[in-house]
């Protein structure tokens, strides 16, 4: 028996409960880990609500970061070993496997041996934010040293992530925030940059910063109006990218924009990298780098003990943190 994360209707964070289940050891091919730290992820909360990709089917776990000890090992399972200190690449599925509980079972490819000096909770706030923004920037839009990049909702765990990784590779991270409240924050976290959507002219504020030029690559998280004054900002052959639909207004279609620019915009959900075998082993290979060297950090905004999990929901919700939510076990 392990204590489980589940929920028996969709609803806000209060109805989420802990469990006792009975866990079954791991198949062929799978790894059963005791799990120390949990990352949390607005594609929580939204399976939660019944406003995902994926339906649950009740009652349902849910969770798609963790960190902790093998406790055993299925089948076939080679190159891993019970005892092993490790961190969870995000499942295509929470459905097939939420991992947010004492004890989880998951699909061997899924387990990373993380770096030594990588604690538990910085280990279970890597995977999801960095895969995604490596996916985005490095594998589909090709940033590169020099450019500019814009990256909204910037004080979320994918956008820091993706200030950390334009940083790494010599690229100009602008950052777009609602308001300057989190401005000197933004500056700290390494943004070159930072434009307060809802006080300032964004489309003539990033002409300011890109000059006539323009910006090449957008990471957006949010939708709405600003898609008009991100798109009059770029150069021509531009490419924005996005992974998310925060804003609660209408998201206009940028005709003009994209004609007379010629732009790309292209929606994003990281299970492109991480289906991916060849795409995945590139992406873990430049993460595991950085979390190695120190060039990319998880910027942690508050951890909650796993008890507390409906109270870290809605923190997670209220839009107050600046970097990953985590539970403790």
């Amino acid at each position: 028996m392990a204590r489980i994360v589940r929920f028996h209707r969709h609803g806000g964070p209060e109805v989420l409960t802990i469990e006792e289940v009975a866990v079954a050891p791991p198949g062929p091919g799978q790894v059963q880990i005791r799990t120390r730290a949990l990352g949390l992820n607005r594609a929580e909360a939204l399976f939660r609500s019944g406003n995902y990709i994926e339906q649950a089917h009740f009652p349902s776990g849910l969770g798609l970061e963790a960190a902790g000890l093998i406790e055993s090992l299925g089948d076939g399972v080679e190159g891993l070993s019970p005892g092993d200190a490790v961190s969870l690449v995000p499942p295509r599925s929470m459905v097939r496997w939420p991992v947010h509980g004492e004890l989880v079972t998951v699909p061997a490819e899924l387990v990373v041996k993380h770096p030594p000096t990588l604690g538990w909770v910085a280990a279970a706030a890597s995977w999801m934010q960095y895969l995604t923004a490596y996916g985005a920037l490095i594998d589909v839009a090709r940033l590169s040293r020099g450019k500019f990049v814009v990256i909204t909702a910037a004080s979320s765990s994918v956008g820091l992530a993706a200030i950390q990784i334009a940083n790494r590779i010599g690229a100009i991270p602008v950052a777009v925030t609602r308001t300057r409240r989190k401005a000197q924050a933004l500056r700290g976290a390494g943004a070159a940059h930072v434009v307060a959507s809802s006080e300032e002219d964004v489309q003539a504020r990033l002409k300011e910063i890109a000059g006539e030029d323009g910006i090449r690559v957008v990471l957006d998280a949010v939708g709405g109006p600003t898609f008009l004054a991100l798109t009059a900002s770029m150069m021509r052959g531009g490419i924005l990218i996005n992974y998310g639909g925060q804003s609660t207004e209408a998201t206009p279609f940028p005709l003009f924009n994209v004609l007379s620019k010629n732009l790309t915009l292209r929606g994003y959900l990281v299970h492109e990298i991480t289906g991916d075998t060849e795409r995945l082993a590139a992406a873990k290979t430049f993460i595991l780098d950085g979390l190695s060297d120190g060039s990319l950090k998880p910027i942690i905004a508050r951890t909650f003990p796993f008890e507390e999990i409906v109270e870290a929901h809605r923190y997670l919700e209220s839009n107050e943190q600046f970097g990953k939510v985590v539970l403790t076990l």
